[in-house]
């Protein structure tokens, strides 16, 4: 076995090996009440890749991947945006778990956070994963899943909520820092590249979220009735049949009212998983950069 920086021509190797490992882990995991594990659909694989060359790009120290003789062995991607680090993809491929694999990796990694005081990574629940998480010095709280099918005729008027744009880049950093202590830096140029972003500022508060083909990706805001807002007005702007929203912890309960009021669905759903901070009440972190 080999440990080594990433390099961008590892990108689809990696990102074929993390949809493999991703839908091993859903098939082993899975309740028998849930939904069946299906592999990540053709939106979401060219993001991945497009994700993964720009952090690779911005981010070349925390990226590392492990090798043998058969090819791509795992990978351990991660981000640092002012003093907060963050893992966004740690996957081992299937069958080679608990050889040493993502020890390593992590360790690789986790060189990129130092001089770091936060740290922040969304974890499934793969047991040994989490493991690495908890001996690194991270505290894991619990996660839910919001979801369902959209019913319009329950969706409130919303105000104070319109399209965003780039422009809005020092709004937004300001929301960053307000919410979570660190900006997203090059990321939101990535974000806003690809995903549709709505923002609010009045005097309820300011905020943003990115959203994705089927649900809220990564929500912040300085009140809860902005939050609130934000997320209302995401469901409405969902241009499928169905919304769901993830790392939604117990301190949420604004989004819990709206879940409820939505008649979506919650269940738990993996790990939020921080060091040097506790879980944010305003802040929902996209699962790729926090």
């Amino acid at each position: 076995m080999q440990i080594r920086p990433m390099r961008p021509s590892d990108v689809d190797a990696a990102e074929q090996l993390s949809a493999d490992a991703m839908l091993e882990l859903g098939e082993r995991t899975r309740l028998a009440a849930g939904p069946p594990a299906t592999r990540r659909a053709d939106w979401w694989q060219g993001q991945w890749r497009r994700r993964a060359l720009h952090l690779v790009e911005h981010d070349g120290p925390g990226c590392w991947v492990a090798e043998d003789d058969e090819g791509l062995l795992g990978l351990a991607v991660s981000m640092r945006r002012d003093t907060m680090w963050g893992l966004a993809s740690f996957f081992v491929r299937p069958g080679a778990q608990s050889r040493g694999v993502g020890k390593a990796l992590l360790d690789g990694a986790l060189t990129h956070s130092i001089g770091c005081t936060r740290g922040m990574l969304c974890a499934t629940t793969d047991p040994r994963a989490l493991r690495r998480y908890h001996r690194a010095g991270f505290r894991l709280y619990p996660t839910m899943c919001a979801e369902g099918p959209i019913d319009r005729s329950l969706l409130p008027v919303v105000e104070h909520v319109r399209e965003g744009s780039q422009s809005d880049l020092d709004l937004m950093e300001s929301v960053d820092r307000q919410t979570r202590a660190a900006t997203h830096g090059p990321d939101h140029a990535f974000m806003g590249a690809a995903q549709p972003l709505l923002v609010s500022d009045s005097h309820l508060g300011s905020g943003y979220a990115y959203l994705t083909p089927s649900g809220a990706y990564l929500l912040a805001a300085t009140s809860e009735r902005t939050a609130t807002a934000l997320l209302w007005e995401s469901i409405a702007r969902t241009e499928g049949d169905t919304f769901a929203v993830r790392q939604v912890t117990g301190e949420q309960d604004w989004l819990v009212d709206v879940a409820m009021a939505a008649r979506l669905t919650l269940r738990q759903e993996g790990y939020l998983a921080l060091q040097g901070m506790r879980p944010p009440t305003t802040y929902v972190p996209s699962p790729h950069f926090m």
